[in-house]
């Protein structure tokens, strides 16, 4: 789901647009929940590196999410590209 937004709320970059990422996965049950928008590569990043339950429990606030000791590096690393597409290559994390 798009998002009118153009600012991240996980990398606080301004992109070209916004995905609208549901604070608890709906696959846990937050189907209806607060959402954020997020950058297609921090939105791709985050759902590499956590499984839906993960998210559905330890990281369901965007404050939780950017302290993710899992992202720390990411984030560091990306809030200074100026690129709204990067892909992500990695496989998903188990």
């Amino acid at each position: 789901m798009e998002s009118a937004d153009p600012v991240c709320s996980l990398c606080e970059r301004e992109v070209g647009f916004t995905s609208l990422h549901h604070l608890i996965p709906r696959e846990e049950g937050g189907k209806h929940g607060p959402t954020v928008p997020l950058c297609q590569p921090c939105h791709s990043t985050v759902h590499l590196t956590y499984s839906n339950k993960e998210l559905a429990v330890l990281y369901h606030s965007i404050q939780a999410l950017r302290n993710a000791e899992g992202l720390q590096k990411y984030l560091n690393w990306v809030r200074t590209k100026r690129l709204d597409k990067i892909t992500n290559r990695r496989g998903k994390r188990k």
